[in-house]
């Protein structure tokens, strides 16, 4: 892992989507991701970043994905494939094992959750810029999940509002080696 040197009182470190039915044996999605987690190293790599943020005390954001609830997607006149996926299979089941932050990744005291996103972007329809931008937050470190969606939605986004932006591309995973390469090699950069 290359190590960069950050100002602490303009950075902080933005986690994704650290959900159990991505990241724990028995989750909803994990079986479709374990090949590549377990190849890229994703959760230890995500424990590592999220010891040495708290250790080096930046500021450190969840943003996290909407959790199912019934009667979140039935009237909704448009749904996203992403959406339709997480209403089908009841992906981070509100009040379930699987809609709770892995055990090693839960947030700590003076970490911020921001409102969750409903679709991909972290920011979209969200308080992740607001709170952000209290923190006088100019640069995002960021990793999670997924790769190809939330992660690469989130860095569009936060370049779009004009944050400087590093990712942590052995701290996320994706359900193929394709997936990772497109977010990872072709789309972010």
């Amino acid at each position: 892992m290359t190590t960069h040197p950050y100002d602490r009182e303009i950075t902080a470190l933005v986690v994704i989507d650290p959900y159990n039915d991505f990241l724990s044996e028995g989750g909803k999605a994990w079986g479709r991701l374990r090949a590549v987690a377990e190849a890229n190293g994703c959760v230890p790599h995500i424990l590592q970043v999220l010891k040495a943020a708290h250790a080096a005390k930046l500021r450190v954001f969840y943003a996290l994905h909407h959790r199912y609830r019934p009667g979140d997607y039935e009237t909704w006149k448009y749904i996203a494939p992403v959406q339709r996926l997480a209403w089908t299979n009841k992906a981070f089941e509100y009040g379930s094992w699987g809609g709770e932050i892995h055990p090693e990744f839960v947030p700590k005291l003076g970490d911020i959750v921001a409102t969750e996103h409903w679709c991909s972007s972290g920011f979209a329809n969200t308080d992740l810029d607001l709170q952000l931008g209290k923190h006088g937050i100019e640069q995002l470190i960021i990793m999670g999940l997924l790769a190809h969606t939330c992660l690469e939605s989130t860095v569009r986004f936060a370049a779009e509002l004009g944050y400087g932006v590093k990712v942590v591309s052995d701290a996320t995973a994706d359900y193929s080696d394709k997936q990772m390469y497109a977010a990872l090699e072709v789309n972010i950069p």
